[in-house]
C-alpha cells in the first residue's frame, strides 16, 4: 500500500533526542488541526461524527475528542469500556456505537449497558440474541440496534483489507437484505472503505442505493463507516459535505461517519535508533524499532512508512528490528546523516494503527508513549513501559 500521509509538519523541529529510544510522540496541536476539521464537516453537513478507536485510542486524550466529535465506535466490550469511560465527555452525553463481527454472549449485556448502537454483522445475531436484547430493555438500558451490511462493491486497494472481498466476513451480503431483516432494527451500517477519499464513498451509495432506498422509512440512522481520510490535505470536503446534505435530505435519516485515520494523520512520529550496522551486499543496520512489535503494518499491508528527512540520493541501508524474525524489516532507506550506530530516525504518521498493535513478542520492549504540544513546546510523558508489561501479558 501507498501511505498517502507522511507531512513532518512541526516534527521538522523536533529534537528527537528529547525522548528516550524508542518512542512514540503525538503533536497535540496537529491532533486538534484534525479533529476541527472533523467538526467543520459534521457541523456544515449537519450530521454525527464519530471517532473509530480501532485506530486512535491514546484516551488520555480522550478528552480532546469529546471537545470536538460526537463520541465514538468501538470494535467490542474493552473498547466500548474505554470509550465510556475516557470520551464521553465531562456531561457524559458524547455516544459509543459497538460493533462487532460476532459478540459474545456473555459479554453482550455490557456492551448494551455502555453503548447508544449496538451493531450486529447478521440478522441471525440479532435473532439469537433477541433474548438478551429483550432482558436488557426490560431492565430500563437503552441502546439502538442496527445492523452491518455489505455492499458488495469493491473499492480497496489491496484485496485483504476490503470489506466487500469475495467472501467477506463483514456485514450482511446487501443483496439478501428484505424487510423481515430489519424488524426491531434502528439503522443500517456500511464500511466500505480505506484510506480513501470521496469518490469511493459516492460510488459504494451509488451501488447500493436501489437496495437501502426501499428500507429507509423504517431508520432512524445510516452509518457510512470509516476509512475517510478527510483530514488529508487533498479530500474532496466540500463535495463530501454536499454529499451528505442529499443523502440527509433524500432518506430523512441522521448520518453517521467513523474516521478513525483522519483524527490522527500527520500527527505522530515513531522515535529509534540504530544499534549496529553491518555489511552484507548493502548496509544493513539493526534498529530498536520492530516492524514485528511496532509497526506490524509494515508487513501486514505491506506499506513503506516515511522516514523523517530522509536523503534523496546516495546508498540506502536496510534497516530492521531488534527482534530474531527473519523478516522483521522496515525497509531501505537513506538515512539522514548517514547509517551509523547511535543515530537517532524517526518514522512519520505513527499515530494511527501503529501505537494500538505493538506488542512484545520475543521480549522487544514497547516504545513510551510521549505528548508534544508544538505551538506550546510542551512535552509530557503519558507512559513508560517496563519489564512487568512483557511479563503481565504472559502466564
Amino acid at each position: 500500500m501507498e501511505t498517502r500521509a507522511g507531512d513532518p509538519a512541526a516534527f521538522a523541529r523536533f529534537d528527537l533526542a528529547r525522548v528516550p529510544s524508542p518512542a512514540f510522540v503525538v503533536d497535540e496541536a496537529a491532533v486538534r488541526r484534525n479533529l476541527a476539521i472533523l467538526k467543520d464537516v459534521r457541523d456544515r453537513a449537519g450530521i454525527r461524527m464519530l471517532g473509530a478507536l480501532k485506530a486512535f485510542s491514546m484516551w488520555s486524550l480522550g478528552g480532546v475528542v469529546a471537545e470536538y466529535l460526537d463520541g465514538v465506535c468501538a470494535s467490542g466490550l474493552y473498547e466500548a469500556r474505554l470509550g465510556r469511560e475516557e470520551y464521553a465527555g465531562p456531561d457524559g452525553k458524547r455516544e459509543v456505537a459497538t460493533y462487532c463481527a460476532a459478540y459474545k454472549g456473555e459479554d453482550l449485556p455490557e456492551i448494551l449497558r455502555l453503548s447508544d448502537h449496538v451493531i450486529f454483522n447478521s440478522p441471525g445475531q440479532i435473532a439469537r440474541f433477541r433474548p438478551i436484547l429483550d432482558a436488557a430493555r426490560s431492565d430500563g438500558v437503552n441502546f439502538d440496534i442496527g445492523l452491518r451490511i455489505n455492499p458488495l462493491h469493491a473499492e480497496g486497494e489491496v484485496a485483504k483489507y476490503d470489506p466487500s472481498q469475495p467472501h467477506s466476513r463483514l456485514g450482511f451480503p446487501v443483496d439478501q437484505l428484505k424487510a423481515e431483516h430489519l424488524e426491531g432494527v434502528d439503522g443500517l451500517h456500511f464500511h466500505n472503505l480505506c484510506e480513501q477519499d470521496f469518490l469511493p464513498l459516492e460510488r459504494t451509495w451509488a451501488a447500493i442505493e436501489s437496495r437501502i432506498m426501499p428500507h429507509v422509512g423504517k431508520l432512524a440512522w445510516l452509518n457510512f463507516g470509516g476509512g475517510h481520510h478527510i483530514t488529508r490535505a487533498d479530500y474532496q470536503r466540500d463535495q463530501l459535505v454536499a454529499f451528505l446534505q442529499r443523502i440527509k435530505a433524500q432518506t430523512g435519516a441522521e448520518l453517521y461517519l467513523e474516521p478513525g485515520e483522519a483524527m490522527a494523520l500527520d500527527t505522530g512520529i515513531l522515535v529509534g535508533e540504530i544499534l549496529d550496522v553491518i555489511e552484507n551486499g548493502m548496509p544493513v543496520a539493526i534498529t530498536d524499532i520492530s516492524a514485528t512489535c511496532h509497526m506490524p503494518d509494515v508487513i501486514e499491508a505491506p506499506y513503506r512508512p516515511a522516514m523523517l528527512f530522509e536523503e534523496e540520493h546516495g546508498q540506502p541501508t536496510r534497516l530492521g528490528g531488534p527482534s530474531c524474525l527473519a523478516g522483521d524489516i522496515i525497509g531501505d532507506y537513506r538515512v539522514p546523516g548517514g547509517a551509523i550506530a547511535g543515530r537517532r530516525i524517526a518514522f512519520l504518521d505513527q499515530a494511527h494503527y501503529s501505537m494500538v498493535k505493538t506488542n512484545t513478542f520475543n521480549g522487544v520492549p514497547l516504545p513510551g508513549i510521549w505528548l508534544w504540544n508544538s505551538e506550546t513546546d510542551q512535552l509530557t510523558e503519558i507512559r513508560r513501559f517496563s519489564y512487568q508489561d512483557f511479563k503481565s501479558r504472559l502466564s
